[in-house]
């Protein structure tokens, strides 16, 4: 897909505020028997085709109407991923806005948990 310059100016400047992860990071984070909650905020129909083993679903599009009453202790470690990594940046940036201070953007995206043959689940 193909995102607008304002669009990537936005979400560049978010990735600036945010603790970006590798796949490989991602996953060894939430098997690593800790209480992790690692989430998708792509839309429905992505989420649909194909996500990461052990992800949960929040879109992009409720996740700061939703995420306290999902995860209300704003200690808690969250990981977002999205398909590049650039939702999931401007995700996480809100939720530290919004109090959590330990979330972090998955590096990639979908795009990179799959170019590292990491599990998936449909």
């Amino acid at each position: 897909m193909e995102h607008s310059e304002g669009f990537l100016r936005f979400a560049e400047a978010a990735r600036t505020r945010v603790r970006e992860i590798t796949p490989q990071e991602a996953q060894a984070r939430v098997g690593s028997g800790d209480a992790v909650r690692f989430f998708d905020v792509r839309e429905d129909h992505e989420w649909a085709a194909g996500h990461a083993a052990n992800a949960e679903h929040l879109s992009r599009g409720i996740i700061e109407r939703d995420i306290e009453r999902m995860v209300p202790d704003k200690e808690a470690e969250i990981i977002l991923y999205c398909g590049g990594g650039y939702r999931s940046a401007l995700a996480a940036d809100n939720l530290q806005k919004m109090g959590y201070r330990n979330v972090h953007s998955m590096k990639g995206g979908w795009s990179a948990w799959q170019e590292a043959a990491l599990p998936v689940e449909a």
